[in-house]
């Protein structure tokens, strides 16, 4: 290899990345969109978790009806199930929002991929979570 082309190799080294057991390279806008969606993914899981809480908290509200009906428990259990409800509605939109941002970037990722030589099945079956750490 030519001390210039050895040069321009050294050059390339910080945009390109290799992806994991696949070797193939990974330019820095791919590994920047694969850090972007590994992080949307984690929020997810925190979405979820706060589904789950608010579905418990409208069970349980929703169990009392049952077990607990006085007068004086009727208001504030009303009020249980309303609060949990709003949470959960609010919670179903930012999913929702969530899954619109992640299907743009999931897009703009395999397109970039594409560009740099991966195949479409390639692309859209690549570790956004391996994709981010080799930017790491």
């Amino acid at each position: 290899m030519s001390t210039a082309n050895a040069a321009a190799a050294s050059a390339l080294a910080p945009a390109l990345a290799v992806a994991g057991d696949n070797h193939r390279a990974v330019p820095a806008h791919a590994r920047q969109l694969a850090a972007r969606l590994s992080a949307l993914f984690e929020r997810d899981v925190e979405l979820v978790k706060r589904l789950n809480d608010t579905h418990h908290r409208l069970a349980t509200a929703n169990e009392q009806l049952y077990t607990r009906l006085t007068p004086d428990t009727l208001a504030h259990l009303h009020w249980q199930i309303h609060h949990a409800f709003c949470a959960y509605q609010a919670t179903s939109e930012q999913r929702r929002q969530l899954a619109v941002d992640v299907g743009e970037l999931s897009n703009q990722l395999t397109q970039a991929l594409c560009a740099a030589g991966w195949s479409a099945p390639q692309a859209r079956q690549a570790n956004v979570h391996q994709l981010a750490r080799a930017s790491a």
